[in-house]
């Protein structure tokens, strides 16, 4: 699925291209693509005709278009899924085979933004805004937490939920309600950079540690962004249409049985929740077996600070 780089990309894409338009007309060509909408297809359509479209925010895999023309506060939300796609087009284009959702506007710009997904795992959606929230955050996200990019986001608060959680690191950067935008391929690069292994206690991460990781997550979805994003096939693909070529630059992902760009050991890959995690067994090594006493210190409670 498309991470915090890719669906960056498309989100400045659509800032330019679609921010600040007024919607004429939409067409919903697929039900299943705004399922999420409990109006239905038809009221989709008729809710979002005469909208003006704000600013485009994102937060971690999520997309959102608020609407900035006041009452009502509402927001369309857009997840990719496996491969959705948003793609500013002329109007004149030929339809995508797998074309689902159709947005005309009320200018004479000639583009028009198509929701294309082959797999029909992602989908379009209006919700009502946060209220209050000054970005239009849809309330069914609200739970998604900032990601390493925001600069809002908390790394006392990170490392302190690091502490309690008592999973392993890479579950860790994969809990979108700890942090967000990170999936499998950049957390196996951040992992990788930092020398640390997938399985990896995260009560065993001091603060350093943690903000070290951290700053790697950061150093990993910056060099992403600065060359599209990272794009195996065609479904990952900017508003253009065009993909990101981070792949050739990966460290770790995918590169099972190369050698390590850091010391020359051959790469690993390991089966990891119904995915794969890849490591240098030299680098990153795994954590050692428990100990009795070393598990009793990890269930017991972290200690409180009074204030009196």
């Amino acid at each position: 699925m498309p991470e915090l780089p890719e669906v960056e990309v498309v989100r400045r894409g659509l800032e330019r291209w679609v921010s600040g338009r007024t919607v004429a007309e939409v067409q919903v060509l697929h039900p299943r693509a705004v399922r999420r909408h409990l109006g239905g297809a038809e009221d989709f359509a008729a809710r979002l005709r005469g909208r003006r479209a704000g600013t485009v925010r994102r937060r971690g895999k999520y997309l959102w278009l608020p609407f900035d023309d006041g009452v009502p506060a509402e927001s369309v939300l857009a997840h990719l899924g496996m491969s959705g796609q948003l793609l500013v087009q002329p109007a004149e284009a030929p339809d995508e085979k797998h074309l689902r959702v159709r947005v005309r506007f009320a200018d004479d710009a000639g583009t028009e933004l198509r929701f294309v997904d082959q797999r029909t795992f992602g989908g379009l959606s209006l919700h009502d805004t946060v209220p209050g929230d000054l970005e239009g955050l849809p309330g069914v996200i609200a739970h998604i937490a900032r990601d390493p990019l925001d600069p809002a986001f908390d790394e006392a608060a990170f490392h302190l939920a690091l502490r309690r959680r008592r999973t392993t690191i890479k579950r860790a950067l994969l809990d979108q309600s700890l942090i967000s935008g990170v999936g499998n391929i950049y957390a196996d690069e951040a992992l990788w950079r930092a020398r640390l292994h997938y399985d990896r206690p995260t009560a065993t991460l001091t603060r350093p540690r943690a903000a070290e990781l951290l700053d790697h997550v950061r150093e990993v979805m910056t060099a992403a962004l600065a060359v599209g994003g990272t794009s195996f096939d065609s479904l990952y693909v900017n508003v253009n249409g065009e993909s990101g070529y981070f792949e050739r630059s990966l460290d770790a992902y995918g590169r099972e049985d190369e050698p390590c760009r850091r010391c020359g050991t051959a790469m690993r890959r390991r089966p990891w929740m119904n995915r794969s995690s890849y490591f240098c067994p030299r680098c990153q090594r795994p954590p050692r077996p428990a100990t009795a006493a070393s598990r009793a210190a990890a269930a017991s409670p972290l200690p409180t600070r009074v204030v009196s």
